[in-house]
């Protein structure tokens, strides 16, 4: 049967959303991969219902890639590592970057109001003249989800026929920008943390006011291009993955699952719409947090960590952390996580940047909470075993910590 409503509503609220906090780890990160382990625990989140997952870990310059069950259940083509993925809101994470390189050349300021930028969605006053939010939400504020503005993504995708509706309709970014700036208040500016894609969308928009180009433009030059991540890119409103990827799944009822594999992704936009692989995300986050793409000043913005409301999670400027309580001593990891239209991806790395896990996987919602708790603790026992080098203990603080933040929604 369908998810019930409340459930449904709560899953879509965490659209685009993967959580992650800063300390200095508390004991060294494993120097070596144990593959068997890792091929059993992949093996074992198959057999708890994920159609195919694919992951690559790095420990210093040795690197292991494994994959395990089906890319195309109807084909049975089997999942590979090589495969091109949509990886939802890691997009933010290059969002932040690029607003910080702009930080550091004085083109953006973090505490300036978003008026200052964009009057016409957030303006400083109201009709009558009395303050309004655009002097009080800053950039700052939308980089690190203390803005207080409404999440757009749970008005958008309310339900399977608006989902499907979107699925192939381009939406400008500033439709979508005002359904959140529209929306109830969460809380003031700066009084609180809630999870919102509004506030990238409207980062995405300031990039495109400061340098006059589209944000995915600048995302291409500043980093894409700088990297050599060739298999990287922004879909925009092309519905198909270009070149070789895994089909995306979601079981939302009785009728078992359906593929939604192509997808116009403008309603995600600068809030969730990349597409990667494994290997050009471990890149990427190495690059960040060994201090490639962030002059040193930018580089604290970013890792000035605001509390989440939950234990052992905090998120910074568009990066997020997690810890993860490792047999040998429970360590920070740093990166962010993705859930999408029938895709899921976990990017997590010491702060070193010298262990790096991400995983990936072509299912993201089940017919049941039953199914769905199996499978992501499942997942969670994948993430773990890769960080750690151990088997993942079954009460575990640190896995309960990563299955907590499972993105679990349609669109997350």
């Amino acid at each position: 049967m369908p998810l019930p409503t409340a459930r449904l509503a709560a899953v879509l609220a965490l659209a685009l959303a993967a959580p992650l906090g800063v300390a200095a780890p508390a004991a060294a990160t494993p120097s070596t991969i144990d593959r068997k382990l890792v091929r059993s625990l992949l093996k074992a989140e198959v057999g708890a219902g994920m159609p195919g997952v694919f992951t690559e870990i790095r420990a210093g310059e040795e690197r292991a890639r494994m994959a395990h069950g089906l890319a195309d259940v109807e084909s049975e083509r089997p999942m590979a590592t090589h495969l091109r993925h949509r990886v939802g809101s890691i997009t933010k994470t290059f969002v932040a970057v690029t607003v910080l390189q702009l930080v550091a050349e004085g083109r953006v300021a973090l505490d300036a109001p978003v008026a200052t930028y964009l009057p016409e969605l957030l303006p400083a006053t109201k009709p009558d003249g009395s303050p309004d939010r655009g002097a009080q939400i800053t950039v700052r504020m939308l980089l690190q989800h203390t803005s207080g503005l409404s999440n757009y993504t749970e008005v958008l995708t309310a339900d399977l026929a608006a989902i499907d509706w979107a699925r192939h309709t381009t939406i400008p970014p500033r439709v979508l920008a005002s359904i959140g700036v529209n929306g109830a208040q969460v809380f003031a500016p700066g009084k609180g943390w809630s999870y919102s894609n509004t506030n990238y969308l409207l980062a995405g928009l300031v990039v495109e006011k400061v340098t006059g180009q589209p944000y995915g433009a600048a995302v291409q030059s500043r980093i894409l291009t700088p990297l050599k991540l060739a298999d990287t890119y922004l879909p925009g409103s092309a519905e198909r993955i270009r070149g070789a990827h895994d089909r995306a799944y979601i079981a939302y009822d009785a009728a078992g699952r359906r593929d939604y594999t192509d997808f116009n992704m403008s309603w995600a936009w600068a809030a969730g719409e990349l597409v990667s692989t494994t290997a050009d995300l471990n890149v990427f986050f190495r690059a960040l947090l060994t201090g490639g793409l962030l002059a040193p000043a930018q580089q604290a913005e970013m890792l000035g960590m605001a509390e989440t409301g939950t234990p052992g999670q905090r998120y910074g400027l568009g990066l997020a952390a997690v810890q993860v309580g490792c047999p040998a001593g429970a360590q920070w990891f740093y990166g962010h996580g993705g859930a999408v239209i029938g895709h899921l991806t976990e990017s997590l790395h010491s702060a070193d940047g010298a262990r790096q896990v991400t995983s990936a996987d072509n299912q993201n919602i089940w017919a049941s909470e039953a199914e769905t708790d199996r499978v992501l603790a499942a997942r969670a026992r994948v993430v773990f075993g890769a960080l750690c080098n151990a088997a993942p203990p079954a009460d575990s603080a640190g896995l309960r910590s990563l299955r907590h933040r499972q993105p679990a929604g349609l669109l997350g």
